[in-house]
């Protein structure tokens, strides 16, 4: 792969995944405090958990941002298959993480309506992951596309397996919101989400074992990928690795270690995403365009690749730099808020 008409694409491949995979770890667990918002009434309590994220969450959209950008700058023709067919659900989320965000910094100054913006930031999160899930599965079940072109209508992506797929995340987000909280809270909303911390692993470790059957009896060339030789031999680590870190996430619930359980949760979702990737590639959209067919005219490759060098080490440093600046624990009245 000397040729840089060959390599070029797969660079921008590794940064589209890293901004992907960085969104999905960072903004997932403070999409899963809003998905758990609703299991917590106490004001203190919620006031307390919107404090444990209230300096990192705009941040964390900035990957989704880069993500999106990556797409339409480096593989336009991607791009262009993907919107269309998944418009509705695209739309849904970006209306729900307006609308979340809006609840957010509303909540703390109309007092007399605090409830009616708590519930707003809770639906704009559940609707936001369940969106992101349902788009993950229909592009996972193959989109039609003709002439390189999107050849589907405008409800293909609304099938069981994509709405699983949708519960599954939001399962997903709940857990990593719960490690979230007990590695950054304290007191008596630390002691309730270390409880519930269990069946949300169980929970999400029952939609794994569910897409990772589902999808290959749907897909033959997932199927085939997997299960034949000798890639059997090179991929049985994935499985064997998910089950290491779900082993670890509950050992850390039971011993109340919050640091250990957010990175095992972390690392659960890390390996999934591993998992899909390595079912797909070289695919942008499976089974039509590979990353090579997608991609944009070399130079726009190059130009976009010299301001993704530039830029992903900065947002890496901001991020890195404010999780450090507020680490530690969230005790219940402080904040950042007035």
């Amino acid at each position: 792969m000397s040729d840089p008409g060959e390599l070029l694409p797969v660079l921008l491949a590794l940064v589209l995944g890293v901004a992907l995979s960085m969104y999905v770890v960072l903004d997932g667990f403070d999409l899963g405090i809003g998905i758990l918002f609703p299991c917590f009434r106490d004001a203190s309590a919620r006031d307390q958990m919107m404090n444990s994220v209230a300096p990192f969450w705009d941040g964390n959209e900035t990957w989704l941002v880069l993500g999106g950008v990556t797409l339409w700058a480096a593989f336009p023709k991607a791009f262009a298959i993907i919107l269309p067919a998944m418009y509705l659900p695209v739309l849904v989320l970006l209306l729900a993480l307006i609308f979340r965000g809006v609840a957010f910094e509303f909540r703390w100054v109309a007092k007399g309506h605090q409830r009616i913006w708590d519930g707003a930031f809770a639906a704009g999160s559940t609707l936001a992951a369940f969106a992101q899930g349902v788009i993950l599965g229909g592009l996972l079940q193959e989109i039609r596309v003709r002439d390189g072109q999107f050849a589907g209508g405008p409800f293909d992506w609304l099938s069981p397996f994509a709405l699983m797929c949708g519960l599954g995340l939001l399962n997903g987000y709940a857990l990593l919101g719960a490690a979230w909280l007990m590695m950054k809270t304290d007191g008596a909303l630390a002691a309730r989400v270390r409880k519930m911390a269990p069946a949300l692993l169980a929970g999400l470790l029952g939609f794994i074992v569910l897409v990772s059957i589902w999808t290959p009896l749907q897909i033959p060339r997932v199927a085939q990928r997997w299960f034949s030789l000798p890639n059997l031999f090179f991929l049985v680590p994935v499985p064997l690795a998910t089950a290491l870190s779900a082993w670890l996430c509950w050992r850390a619930i039971r011993q109340d270690s919050g640091v250990l359980a957010f990175t095992a949760a972390v690392g659960l979702f890390l390996l999934a995403m591993g998992a899909l990737v390595l079912s797909n590639m070289p695919y942008v959209v499976p089974p039509a365009l590979t990353v090579w067919q997608a991609a944009a005219h070399p130079s726009s490759q190059l130009f976009y690749l010299v301001g993704a060098s530039i830029l992903l080490p900065l947002i890496l440093a901001y991020t890195v730099m404010v999780f450090w600046l507020f680490r530690g624990k969230n005790k219940a009245g402080e904040g950042y808020h007035a």
